[in-house]
């Protein structure tokens, strides 16, 4: 390839534009700009031609007209060389143009803002920059094509050391090329079809799901391993938008699944007092809520205090040096808070390998679908299950209805039980989970096992509210709650002996809520 003569720069996001440019201008590289682009160069005292002098014909229509031309993409696209490509760029007064830097219009974020208008969206979609970079990496034997400002200074290195760019960094650069106006050109797609559909009606369970499907996601990190180390795994998508690892070892898979688990409930305690989770294998083992978070981390801990060893803790306020000095004796994979505070810090990492996670929004704010391979060449998707029953909703369906303290047992219970693994089944009071039964078989079953790990830690059940994310099929569930101590239960209801669960709850003095919501959780 020969010598970088000309480049074509126009870009949205202009960070690490100059410095790049100073590259380009000391290795003697004539460089042509469109308009914000050639401001920023020319108040940084570089050397710009504006677009519109270099191709003869003005920007136009607001700037969706500006380098659309032959002159751009006959300078793109003529393959060096070719005695019939080269003729015709004389014969027009064609300049090579050597390496193209664009970046486009943020149409992304312009769709991700709450308040955005479909005509504002519009307006975001790149045209003349997609144009630029294929006709580029489709010739990239001769041509250097940038769209990411992280692959600035490997290419500004080359050409201040060789004068030129590699075969293999441009073949690189090329095909990243393809990978940003392919996922460019999905989020159009989905937002468009989106927004041209009618409005669905509210009993539709599709109405809020894409008539097909795809996904385009950037490589975050490869990992060790997946679940077991013979499984090759990696994580891919936004997760530092949300995340940002503070101290400790690299994340694994499951840490990835348990912390994404845990910050997801601890979403639904924003804004209430201190509370802290503890989660294994996605699964809460205890929660507790307190003035402080030391008080709700006692609580949290009294519920299991042997499979915490190994969990990841979560919390709803900034981890401080009390709470942190009482973490710090047991083993813990993850810790995830809001922030952490210096002396919180100083404590924590201490352990070499404890991964310290600063949660900067909750995980289920990416959107309101959800994914999930299922093999067989397929994937399921489903709207996020965010809803929670507005407790004037809720229906007592009991001879007694709960008295306050029950009802405070019930807002803070229905709120843990939709985050555990169906069956699930919750023993609370007004501030702490008492026991958890997850993942059985039969409800009776993860009852019986919320009970006996109740009882373990010693945990008194008399005067506990259960909570079950499902309705009882049998009268039995509850009969054994009410024998375990609980004065009141709170589930969706709806099945078919619905009656006889209401029947043995009378029976028993127990009072009952419906919330007419199930919350499986697989």
């Amino acid at each position: 390839m020969a010598r970088i003569a000309r480049a074509l720069i126009s870009v949205s996001d202009k960070s690490g534009l100059v410095p790049l440019a100073q590259a380009l201008a000391e290795a003697g590289v004539e460089m042509i700009s469109t308009g914000g682009t050639a401001k920023v160069l020319q108040q940084a005292g570089l050397p710009v031609i504006e677009l519109s002098a270099h191709t003869g014909f003005p920007e136009m229509l607001d700037g969706r007209v500006k380098t659309l031309h032959p002159r751009v993409h006959g300078g793109l696209l003529f393959v060096r060389g070719n005695e019939t490509h080269e003729a015709a760029v004389r014969e027009h007064q064609i300049a090579p143009i050597d390496l193209v830097v664009v970046n486009l219009y943020p149409f992304e974020a312009t769709v991700a803002k709450p308040d955005v208008t479909l005509e504002e969206a519009i307006e975001n979609i790149d045209i003349g920059g997609p144009s630029m970079l294929r006709s580029a990496a489709k010739n990239h034997q001769s041509v250097t094509v940038v769209v990411d400002p992280a692959d600035y200074e490997r290419v500004a290195q080359q050409v201040k050391e060789r004068g030129e760019t590699s075969h293999e960094l441009r073949r690189k650069l090329a095909a990243k090329v393809y990978a940003r106006t392919a996922a460019y050109d999905q989020a159009i797609t989905q937002f468009l079809t989106n927004a041209f559909d009618e409005a669905p009606d509210s009993s539709d369970s599709d109405a809020n799901l894409p008539g097909s499907f795809e996904e385009k996601m950037p490589l975050v990190q490869t990992l060790r391993y997946g679940e077991n180390p013979h499984q090759a795994a990696a994580l891919y998508g936004r997760f530092e938008e949300f995340f940002s690892q503070l101290h400790g070892k690299a994340l694994s898979y499951n840490n990835i699944l348990d912390l994404t688990a845990a910050a997801s409930l601890i979403a639904e305690f924003d804004g209430f007092p201190p509370t802290l989770a503890i989660l294994k294998h996605t699964n809460p083992c205890g929660v507790g809520q307190a003035p402080s978070l030391r008080q709700a981390w006692d609580q949290a801990f009294a519920t299991d205090r042997q499979a915490p060893f190994g969990g990841i803790i979560v919390s709803n306020t900034p981890m401080d040096g009390d709470c942190a000095e009482a973490i710090r004796e047991i083993f813990s994979e993850v810790i995830i808070a809001p922030d952490f505070e210096p002396e919180a810090l100083a404590i924590l990492t201490r352990k070499k390998n404890l991964r310290l996670l600063k949660m900067h929004r909750p995980p289920h704010e990416v959107g309101d679908v959800q994914f999930r391979s299922v093999g067989a060449g397929s994937v399921l998707l489903q709207t996020v299950d965010t809803h929670l029953a507005a407790e004037e909703d809720w229906k007592v369906v009991t001879q007694r209805a709960p008295n306050e303290a029950e009802r405070e047992a019930m807002r803070f219970g229905w709120r843990v039980v939709k985050h555990v693994k169906s069956n699930a089944i919750v023993y609370a009071g007004s501030d702490r989970t008492l026991g958890i039964g997850a993942g059985q078989m039969s409800r009776v079953d993860s009852s019986r096992i919320a009970v006996w790990k109740a009882g373990e830690a010693k945990l008194a059940l008399k005067g506990s509210v259960v909570c079950s994310d499902a309705f009882f099929p049998f009268a039995d569930g509850l009969v054994a709650a009410a024998d375990a101590g609980a004065t009141a239960a709170i589930q969706p209801g709806g099945s078919v002996r619905d009656q006889e669960v209401i029947d043995a709850a009378n029976e028993r003095g127990v009072s009952m809520v419906f919330t007419g919501n199930r919350h499986f959780r697989h």
